[in-house]
């Protein structure tokens, strides 16, 4: 971990007022938040995407709780689902992936029917690659 010190004018250190600021790998902590809003973004794509279609809308969460998992579903008695998702040091489109196939199993479908909703789901998100990578 490193820590960020404030220098002043001059070029030395001063004692930091405020919250300290340390982030826990060399990436600066705009690309973890850009990312954050893009897995809420993408999120918020997919269920746009889902809804009318009689299928259930997972809601999004990450990372998954149970350690070393990329993607977890869990159901719960009200009949929703949550799909949970590794985003840090994952291939974006990877993420995006886990996304849909969280979608995928959310509603419990296979054969062509999981091949469309594939499809409609990645067309949903057409760019989204794109701009998460200009961000």
């Amino acid at each position: 971990m490193r820590e960020i010190n404030e220098k002043s004018q001059e070029g030395q250190e001063v004692e930091p007022q405020g919250m300290r600021v340390i982030y826990g790998d060399n990436r600066p902590q705009e690309s973890r938040t850009g990312r954050c809003l893009a897995f809420a973004e993408a999120a918020r794509q997919l269920g746009m995407a889902v809804r009318g279609q009689e299928l259930v809308v997972p809601s999004f969460r990450s990372p998954p709780r149970e350690v070393g998992r990329r993607r977890t579903l869990a159901r719960h008695g009200d009949g929703s689902v949550t799909v949970s998702v590794m985003v840090r040091n994952r291939i974006w489109e990877a993420v995006l992936a886990d996304m849909i196939e969280g979608v995928v199993a959310a509603n419990q479908l296979d054969g062509i029917d999981a091949e469309v909703l594939r499809d409609q789901l990645w067309e949903s998100l057409e760019g989204e690659s794109a701009r998460r990578e200009a961000a």
